[in-house]
């Protein structure tokens, strides 16, 4: 009895929240009317300004002054709550992490959050003593759009298109695009993500069906297996998208062997993490038109080396990790916070944590 009512105790008592990334002054008010014994803290002065909306790093050409600095950290060490990793980093989460002992919880900004985590270097012991929840799903809807125009982009020969246009070229031979309506397509990872490419797939007309790790009945999905299955459910794919975060047990996930199961010409998306890709082996099944067209948001390295050939290749679409941004991110991601931040102060579970262990 006298644990739970410490517990609660502890839940209930003035909670401070510390602004650490560039956030709109409206958006900061919304976190201080969840509850009265929130203590907000924000310096816009000490973040970066956005050069659009939800530019969460700010502008690198910021600096701050030696007392800038100190009064920065100083003012992150004081909450019990981050908005945001410090610096957008994970050097910055690294840093907060060891200088603040009171720290119980910190919200990404990312939908996966996962690898910063990894690339702070902090092990398990600090880890286990604060929560990171991410952002997943609050980008599903523009990424899920992404998805569905690599989709479009591939079967409607967008890339031919604008090579014609290019070269003012009205070819002798118009080559007929395919329909979407009726076509098959396969979710790599029936998530948050993989729902909504799901539903706007089907409102297209598609036959759906994806893996997920807990194989179950999803309405208006086909089929659903696991990754075990997924090179039979590729052999029935004309498109595949894939939404599967970058672990050790996803990289490199789509190899040789499963681009050789898929129908010669399929049109393959990636809106997960590049890692889950071999690209050399992309760029093969690409060569020999095993996959006819690919539009891919996220590599294996960030920002694509120069010298990468994904760049040049004549049906390839590269996006610079930018197809989660919108206009609405920093508000969604707020409403999202909130919602999470009254759960914290509630006691209650967390959503969308981040595993520590897998780091995804």
């Amino acid at each position: 009895m006298l644990a739970n009512r410490q517990y609660s105790e502890q839940m209930t008592s003035p909670k401070t929240v510390a602004i650490a990334v560039p956030l709109e002054a409206e958006l900061v008010d919304q976190i201080r009317a969840i509850d009265p014994s929130v203590t907000v803290l924000y310096e816009p002065s000490l973040l970066p300004p956005e050069r659009f909306p939800a530019d969460h790093a700010g502008d690198p050409a910021f600096q701050r002054t030696a007392e800038q600095e100190e009064r920065y950290w100083a003012m992150l060490g004081r909450a019990e709550v981050l908005y945001g990793f410090p610096n957008e980093s994970p050097e910055g989460l690294a840093r907060i992490a060891r200088d603040n002992p009171a720290l119980e919880w910190v919200h990404a900004m990312a939908a996966g959050a996962g690898g910063a985590v990894k690339a702070s270097g902090l092990g398990q012991d600090v880890l286990q003593k604060f929560r990171i929840t991410t952002s997943a799903g609050v980008h599903a809807l523009p990424l899920a759009e992404f998805a569905a125009l690599g989709i479009l982009n591939g079967f409607k020969r967008s890339a031919e298109l604008a090579q014609d246009q290019a070269a003012k070229t009205w070819p002798d031979l118009r080559v007929p695009t395919r329909l979407v309506n009726g076509s098959n397509l396969v979710v790599s990872g029936l998530g948050e993500i993989g729902l909504e490419t799901a539903r706007i797939a089907r409102a297209l007309g598609m036959n759906v069906s994806g893996t997920k790790r807990t194989i179950e009945p999803i309405e208006g999905i086909g089929r659903v297996t696991d990754n075990a299955g997924l090179s039979a459910l590729l052999a029935t794919a004309d498109a595949v998208v894939n939404t599967l975060p970058g672990t050790a047990y996803t990289e490199k996930l789509f190899n040789r062997e499963l681009f050789a199961a898929m129908k010669p010409g399929t049109t393959f998306v990636n809106v997960g993490r590049g890692t889950v890709v071999d690209e050399e082996a992309l760029l093969e099944a690409l060569d020999n038109g095993q996959v006819g067209y690919a539009c891919l948001d996220v590599f294996a390295v960030e920002p694509l080396p120069q010298d990468s050939p994904l760049w040049n290749h004549p049906r390839v679409m590269v996006s610079p990790h930018t197809s989660a941004l919108s206009a609405a991110e920093n508000r969604l991601i707020t409403e999202r916070f909130c919602s999470n931040l009254r759960t914290f102060l509630d006691g209650g579970d967390l959503p969308h944590l981040v595993d520590t262990v897998h780091f995804y």
